[in-house]
């Protein structure tokens, strides 16, 4: 009997996917909380020849080189920053990804943000659970209704929001440097205009673009400067599309209205320049901040859809066949 392949997964998978999979490979199988350290992703794939691997994973040249048996590595998320795609195509190794899946709860979170932020949720948790007498007037905050709503990024993920905010009576303005994604803005009844007048106008900027060349603090010193006097930012994008340490200055100074995430710059790993933590100041505690632990696609049976999905990739190159959801391409 042909011996099976070997599959490392780095992360933690659903019971489901480890019982697909098992049918096709020999899996090496990381069921931790913890992802991998760099060093034991390399020496677990030196023999492995598929892989499904997760946001933290770091796929350069020095990983790829110290596994020769690699045939695919199927990410199993939607941006793909991290990864090194040309040396896997040198190398000959397939990169899946999964396109949709994390769209539409990632635009969830979105909308839950901008309104825990604006509308004081945290306070006034803790205002319940330590002075609460009563209703008073305080904790005023901001609508979302008969407010301009700027999105910056009108991909898959930009256009989800702007669906979900369509009937909420709030102005929608867009910026895409991508014609498609500016006609698609357009259809959803966004009005597509430059940068510079999506921050001017927005009582709300949702930062949602990927990590790409031009893209790296979008948002930056000069771009909060250009936003209204207590605006709120948001961002689900990638943490560095955003520079975290002029978002800090902006809160402290009262210009910004309060800043919001579920992406961090140290998450950031193949910028060599990369911070190795949060910007300190933008934890402090006094400033109007609302984060969460990169929760985007954390709804449970969506996880299980996109590892089911990743898996589906790996056995389609197991099995001599093209993977379903290819980012490169072999010859």
């Amino acid at each position: 009997m042909k011996e099976k392949a070997r599959c490392l997964v780095s992360c933690r998978i659903h019971q489901e996917v480890v019982s697909l999979l098992e049918n096709y490979c020999e899996l090496d199988l990381n069921q931790t909380d913890e992802s991998l350290a760099p060093e034991e992703l390399r020496t677990r794939l030196a023999t492995a020849e598929a892989a499904m691997l997760f946001m933290p994973d770091c796929v350069d040249q020095a990983l790829l080189a110290a596994a020769p048996r690699l045939r695919i590595i199927a990410a199993a998320l939607k941006g793909y920053d991290n990864y090194d795609i040309d040396a896997a195509t040198r190398q000959g190794v397939w990169v899946s990804y999964v396109p949709d899946l994390l769209t539409e709860p990632t635009a969830e979170l979105t909308i839950a943000l901008m309104l825990g932020l604006s509308r004081n949720v945290l306070a006034g948790n803790t205002r319940v659970r330590s002075t609460f007498a009563g209703w008073r007037p305080v904790l005023f905050g901001t609508g979302v209704a008969e407010s301009t709503v700027g999105i910056l990024g009108m991909g898959r993920l930009g256009q989800a929001v702007a669906r979900r905010l369509g009937g909420w009576g709030a102005r929608l303005l867009g910026h895409d440097v991508s014609e498609q994604a500016v006609r698609q803005g357009s259809e959803l009844d966004v009005h597509m205009c430059s940068l510079e007048e999506v921050l001017a106008a927005s009582d709300f900027v949702l930062v949602l673009t990927p990590l790409v060349p031009g893209s790296r603090h979008l948002v930056d010193s000069s771009a909060l400067a250009r936003m209204k006097q207590g605006a709120f930012l948001v961002n689900t994008g990638r943490g560095s599309c955003v520079d975290e340490q002029s978002v800090a200055k902006a809160l402290q100074q009262g210009w910004l209205g309060g800043y919001a995430a579920d992406v961090f710059a140290f998450e950031d790993w193949a910028l060599a320049d990369r911070p190795r933590t949060i910007c300190p100041e933008l934890l402090a505690p006094e400033l109007n901040t609302l984060f969460t632990p990169h929760l985007g696609s954390a709804v449970d049976k969506v996880r299980l859809a996109i590892e089911m999905e990743a898996a589906y990739n790996i056995i389609d190159v197991l099995q001599g066949h093209k993977p379903r959801n290819p980012i490169n391409s072999i010859a």
